[in-house]
């Protein structure tokens, strides 16, 4: 993604001290910010605070003399690669519908034909009364970007809808709208990440080390080339990826039934997860109380996920499976790749130093029948464009 220019709104909201982590993170990428506030948000923000953050004059005032001698809120339209107003209170959405231009927030995101963010944050109250909601509608109808607000404590002491996301969130956002080059436009993409649990008893569980890591960077890697993502994900601790529509399970069966319930939907399936091959034979109710001596468990297999999905693929469809080995990981990966009849195979060694589970980082080799592409230390996310390039240039996988 390449260095671009964002204009930051902010509006007059106790959660304009979240947008001083976002901007700050965005400013550390190398991006140009340009923060823009209205007269209330100086009132619990300082413009001193963005302007150190940003390395930027922050504009407060269409008709300051500080400027330069152009007019700014068009110079700075002008230039904008996206514009992001976070937090969007009622009052700038309802200008902002309306087409009401009263300061250099509103006549800058009037005149910017950039893409264009709203970030609302407010009391559920505020929020929920028919005219915000009206306001968002006809926001949406033209074209605006709404990031959707979380649900808990709100700072007047309420509990429910209104919190501004996280600056984790709201640039996950920003990077979806800034990726312009957009090659997997029109395909449907089917992607599983993260561990299983197999319950042991209502207390316990059989797992493994999976984060989810990799998983979610394919899934954000394919989202920004403009593939219609659905992801699969096992128990993780990540964030929510915006703009892809996510279904949450906790066991391999329920998998399983998740991916056999959408894979038809999907030109491609990757299947990134980490699902458990062994569950097991009996769940007790109650938990298994301590005893002298040792406990032993019967296992029993769960479904072979990805060998399932290869067997009844549709004409065309690409299937991608991943494998993680300890030793001799080519030769496993290939066998793998035969046995389960997918086009490629992404082989990663949790021996290797910087690769496997849990860490940002991963070296991957990508096997098909005709070729074997091994990739060097790269991030996650890296890891994850390079896959999708080599699997989904334009071409279909051959089965190995």
């Amino acid at each position: 993604m390449k260095y671009r220019n964002i204009i930051v709104g902010v509006t007059g909201g106790i959660a304009a001290y979240k947008t001083c982590t976002l901007v700050s993170s965005l400013k550390k990428q190398g991006h140009t910010v340009h923060v823009l506030m209205s007269a209330n948000a100086q009132k619990f923000v300082s413009p001193l605070t963005f302007q150190t953050l940003s390395g930027q004059k922050v504009y407060t005032d269409m008709f300051s003399t500080d400027y330069e001698p152009d007019v700014h809120h068009i110079s700075l339209a002008k230039e904008a690669d996206l514009f992001v107003i976070a937090p969007a209170s009622a009052d700038v959405i309802a200008k902002i519908a309306n087409g009401i231009a009263d300061d250099m927030l509103t006549t800058t995101f009037l005149a910017s034909r950039c893409e264009k963010l709203l970030v609302p944050a407010m009391n559920t109250g505020m929020l929920d009364n028919p005219a915000t909601q009206r306001n968002l509608e006809i926001c949406r109808n033209d074209g605006i970007h709404i990031l959707e607000s979380d649900s808990g404590y709100l700072a007047c002491g309420d509990t429910g809808r209104g919190r501004m996301p996280e600056a984790e969130e709201i640039e996950d956002a920003i990077k979806m709208y800034l990726c312009t080059d957009r090659p997997l436009t029109g395909r449907k993409i089917l992607i599983t990440a993260g561990p299983t649990r197999e319950s042991i008893d209502p207390v316990r569980y059989i797992t493994n080390h999976s984060s989810g890591k990799m998983g979610y960077a394919l899934a954000r890697a394919a989202r920004n080339a403009g593939a219609d993502v659905t992801l699969i994900n096992g128990p993780v601790a990540l964030q929510p990826l915006y703009g892809v529509s996510t279904v949450s399970v906790e066991s391999a069966d329920e998998m399983y039934q998740a991916v056999m319930n959408h894979y038809e939907k999907n030109d491609t399936v990757i299947m990134a997860a980490a699902v458990a091959d062994y569950r097991p034979a009996l769940v007790n109710t109650q938990k298994i109380k301590k005893e002298d001596g040792d406990l032993s468990l019967t296992l029993m297999r769960t479904p072979d996920i990805l060998k399932e999905v290869s067997s009844h693929r549709k004409a065309g469809q690409t299937i991608i499976g991943f494998a993680m080995e300890t030793e001799d990981l080519l030769n496993n990966a290939r066998k793998k790749c035969i046995e389960k009849n997918c086009d490629y195979i992404i082989a990663n060694s949790i021996s290797e130093k910087g690769a496997g589970f849990q860490g940002d980082t991963n070296i991957v080799t990508i096997i098909s029948k005709d070729a074997t592409v091994s990739l060097p230390l790269l991030s996650k996310d890296e890891a994850a464009v390079q896959i999708l390039k080599h699997c989904l240039s334009g071409k279909k996988g051959s089965k190995c």
